[in-house]
């Protein structure tokens, strides 16, 4: 069944303990940490860990996670003459587009409209006089650079190697976060908060209502993203069958010679990157949750242990890979699914399904619901295919809309969330989560803390049609607003 927890049964399970608040310096507990509760699941007691620490920021907002919707976030809250500080706990803005390696952005435009105006043609264009090499495949040197660029020309502070640890709320409004970097441990206090994190981590611990998964509570898989080297394009160009998984004509014939571990139908495959390079997006980690620190431990693993298996796979079984080679993967997971924050509304697949319109729209997607199959076999690929590929496929020009409301966690007054967090169903996740989805729910989930912050507002009851026209201004495409 479905994970639904509110902030009672969230407090009661970790173990939450709050904090005393003094002037200029917070008392934090540590057990705001996700560990606290993984501690007292394995038998081991708890402690009260508590510390009085600095409020090193003071700001209008605050942006937990710097990957796709999380830059967003920052520049469009800075447009507005917010003070922003991103904090992000990896060493790179861009998250799964850059740490994760995740090769491709997935479509930006209905065919007709770019859909990511604003931000995410910001990125794009700046990307494409960055790039360096061939192919289809992100220079991923280059996007960091380009998100270096563009959130630091914007004037939002960030960080690096800066984690969220804590988070103090009450009464459904949150006063500190509790942030841990190489200086040691710090409070930031802030107007309004995005949550960008992914995994939706600064919601919960406030005491969001969440969902996890579907019926069965079982989460997508993740891939171990990678670069490969030595590739033969242009043999493999002019070979490779025509299919919607050409990388995979010949998983068969290995899965009878006992090449994989693991069973997996479904390989999306390699994007040309340069001359001879390749990005891949190949495999899959089963049965990971990338909330719960030893599964995702066993994933990374088990990813990379699989990919010596696909490069025995590409070197023997498809023309113009068989000098490749693994060159690098992912420092990052690429994770696509976990917390679903609940909002005032639900994005669901009626919704997706009529090319919905909303009086709050704050964008439109139109990818396809991509959800990956849940375990190794054909007949999930099978089903897979057949939603990816027909059932859910929307038209050239034809898109849904995204509401404000899916970006408001029902019962908090002081907190947005953005990107892979938002308040959909497990359907239409499938769709939203990807990167483009992020840059438009980012700048808007940016720009509304920015309005909130700077009117006293509860994010609640902010005036959309005034978000409408700011986002406009910024280069949204909102045709219906």
């Amino acid at each position: 069944m479905d994970t639904r927890l509110n902030r009672r049964d969230w407090m009661k399970a970790t173990g939450l303990v709050a904090g005393a608040w003094a002037t200029g310096a917070v008392k934090a507990s540590a057990a705001e940490a996700p560990g606290a509760g993984a501690a007292a699941r394995a038998g081991q007691g708890s402690v009260v860990f508590q510390r009085t620490i600095p409020v090193r920021h003071e700001v209008d907002v605050f942006v937990a996670g710097g990957g796709p919707a999380g830059t967003a976030a920052a520049v469009a809250a800075r447009s507005q003459g917010a003070k922003v500080y991103l904090a992000e706990g990896h060493s790179c803005l861009g998250g799964m587009g850059t740490a994760g390696r995740v090769p491709v952005f997935m479509q930006v435009s209905d065919g007709v409209n770019f859909l990511a105006g604003g931000f995410g043609k910001q990125v794009v264009e700046r990307l494409a006089k960055e790039k360096g090499l061939r192919g289809p495949a992100h220079d991923i040197e280059a996007l960091k650079r380009v998100y270096d660029a563009i959130v630091g020309e914007s004037g939002a502070v960030f960080t690096f190697h800066t984690s969220l640890i804590g988070v103090e709320a009450e009464g459904g409004r949150i006063s500190h976060v509790i942030c841990a970097a190489p200086s040691g441990i710090f409070a930031v206090r802030a107007k309004v908060y995005v949550d960008a994190t992914g995994n939706g981590d600064l919601a919960a611990w406030a005491g969001a209502t969440f969902e996890k998964g579907g019926a069965a509570g079982q989460l997508m898989p993740g891939t171990l993203c990678s670069l490969w080297s030595d590739i033969d394009w242009k043999t493999w160009l002019e070979s490779r069958p025509k299919g919607p998984q050409p990388d995979g004509h010949m998983l068969e014939k290995a899965f009878t010679d006992g090449v994989f571990t693991v069973r997996d139908e479904h390989l999306t495959g390699m994007h040309r990157l340069g001359e001879t390079l390749g990005a891949g997006n190949i495999g899959h980690t089963f049965n990971v949750d990338a909330t719960d620190e030893v599964s995702l431990t066993k994933a990374l693993v088990a990813g990379r242990k699989s990919l010596k298996e696909y490069e025995r796979y590409y070197r023997e079984y498809l023309k113009g890979f068989e000098k490749t080679r693994l060159v690098a993967t992912g420092s990052l997971l690429g994770v696509r699914e976990t917390r679903r924050i609940m909002g005032d509304y639900v994005l669901c697949l009626a919704d997706y399904k009529k090319r919905a319109t909303f009086p709050d729209e704050i964008g439109r997607y139109a990818y396809s619901i991509d959800i990956h199959p849940l375990r190794p076999g054909k007949d999930t690929y099978v089903q897979h295919r057949k939603e990816f590929d027909n059932t859910f496929r929307y038209g050239k020009g034809e898109s849904y809309g995204i509401p404000y409301r899916i970006l408001t966690p029902r019962g908090m007054e002081n907190l947005l969330v953005a990107g892979r967090c938002v308040s959909a169903d497990v359907m239409v996740h499938g769709s939203i989560r990807v990167m483009p989805g992020c840059f438009i729910t980012g700048q808007a989930a940016g720009m509304a803390a920015a309005m909130a912050g700077h009117q006293n507002l509860s994010v609640h009851r902010l005036d959309v049609k005034d978000l409408q026209r700011r986002l406009k201004d910024f280069g949204a495409f909102l045709p219906n607003a």
